[in-house]
């Protein structure tokens, strides 16, 4: 049984990991109790912002923790969370990816195992309210079209663009479609980088649905767009704007809530109708989501809202793609 107030650490604190330890600190169940990074100015700096300690060594940190934030390059993920859970007994949030391979990621989730620990990983566009609004609709796609497009930035050019932001899709993609994948295609090319920079594959799963999914990072706007196509229903998906467009057909749209407009057309020599819809959805802080889902998770009050198991499968999905894209370049 955890304590009423749990002890979370943030192991590195750059550009995302500052936000981990602000949202731990804004939590009245959670004690910052601090932070570190590879950096020690940088780590001084935000346990000064947020009233909270700077340590040493990740080591030093875990040993005072519940739970840790893994905020750090992919490369020392599998290190830093293989210590934090089988040296330290410590609940770990990984940033994604979970891990460089999937191997490395079998490996975390075999030790959670034992040690009885969970591993949560930030996919973070599963909590996007213009997704999430549909856990009310009864989903079976047959076609999926996913755009993710980002101007060029040095940040996350450690990765090629598949691990970098192709991840998130497939990750989306993989929770969207209820099957296994039966065939994958993939081509891309390096523009800026020695890594690829622009990537696109398309999935076959063997319940039939399809998926075509573009990743650029060397794009003049950021654009992060899903189009979903199944039986009687179209809708797009507008991660950027948090919003989302959807069609029905419907042979009564009184049916269908909060219709904006509708549409008749004879089908078949019925009568039908196409239904508009634009739910008005909530916003919300999506990392602040993630943290409260972490705390309680370790609680046993809920389920990591993307697990280990769910990470390695769409890294192992992600890893095929980049390998195909490579052996195409050769």
């Amino acid at each position: 049984m955890q304590s009423e107030i749990t002890k979370a650490g943030v192991i590195g604190v750059g550009h995302l990991g500052q936000h981990h330890a602000k949202h731990y600190n804004l939590r009245n169940d959670v004690t910052l109790v601090g932070v570190y990074d590879t950096n020690s100015n940088r780590a001084k700096e935000i346990a000064r912002q947020y009233n909270t300690e700077f340590f040493d060594t990740p080591q030093a940190l875990m040993k005072v923790c519940d739970g840790v934030s893994i905020v750090t390059p992919t490369e020392s993920h599998y290190n830093v969370a293989k210590m934090a859970i089988e040296d330290f007994n410590c609940h770990v949030f990984i940033e994604k990816p979970i891990t460089k391979t999937t191997g490395q990621a079998d490996d975390l989730i075999k030790s959670a195992k034992i040690k009885n620990r969970l591993i949560q990983v930030g996919h973070i566009e599963r909590l996007n309210p213009a997704l999430t609004v549909f856990k009310q609709y009864n989903l079976n796609p047959k076609f999926i079209e996913i755009q993710r497009l980002a101007p060029y930035t040095a940040r996350g050019t450690d990765v090629p663009v598949v691990l970098d932001l192709m991840i998130h899709d497939i990750d989306i993609l993989l929770s969207l479609v209820e099957s296994d994948v039966k065939s994958i295609h993939a081509s891309g090319v390096s523009i800026i980088t020695n890594s690829v920079d622009i990537a696109n594959a398309r999935i076959r799963f063997n319940n039939g649905t399809v998926s075509s999914i573009t990743s650029s990072r060397v794009a003049k706007d950021k654009v992060r767009k899903i189009k979903l196509f199944q039986e009687n229903l179209y809708a797009t998906i507008d991660l950027l704007l948090e919003q989302t467009e959807i069609y029905t057909i419907t042979e009564d749209p009184s049916l269908i809530p909060d219709v904006l407009k509708t549409e008749p057309f004879i089908q078949n020599n019925e009568s039908k109708h196409i239904a508009y819809q634009k739910p008005n959805l909530k916003k919300y802080d999506m990392l602040g989501l993630e943290i409260k889902n972490f705390i309680a998770s370790i609680r046993g009050k809920e389920k990591p809202i993307v697990n280990g198991i769910e990470a390695r499968n769409a890294l192992d999905v992600v890893i095929k793609i980049n390998n195909m894209i490579l052996e195409d370049l050769k």
